[in-house]
């Protein structure tokens, strides 16, 4: 996956916005202003961190070399992943949209349950 592709995806989730916070190279993914991925598109090769469940961080780290823990991060709710091509999209995708619903779960539910619904009705469409 290639940062052009990483990031029509993204932006295909439910109100996801993207910034540049911290400096004009790193790239974030927001839900509800809450972060739940960022790429640092200065790096000659690229990788993403984005939000993981603890018990599937670890469990994705062993199943995959292109995964570690988070790179400048908390490492037990962080996971990093490098965007080389022995990494199959679909893991990377199915990554993000985990990160996406990580954040979602710890948002008040007056927004997570509106977003929730939208998020099933992507996934039905995907």
């Amino acid at each position: 996956m290639n940062v052009e592709s990483l990031r029509e995806f993204c932006l295909s989730l439910p109100q996801v916005t993207e910034c540049f916070p911290f400096d004009e190279w790193v790239l974030v993914f927001k839900i509800e202003g809450k972060m739940f991925l960022f790429c640092d598109l200065s790096a000659e090769e690229k990788r993403i961190s984005l939000k993981c469940d603890p018990e599937l961080a670890i469990e994705l780290r062993e199943r995959y070399p292109e995964i570690e823990p988070g790179y400048h991060t908390n490492k037990r709710l962080w996971n990093s992943i490098w965007l080389r091509p022995s990494i199959d999209d679909k893991v990377i995708c199915d990554c993000i949209v985990h990160a996406y619903s990580e954040v979602l779960k710890k948002l008040p539910k007056i927004k997570r349950e509106p977003l929730s619904e939208l998020l099933e009705a992507w996934k039905q469409k995907k």
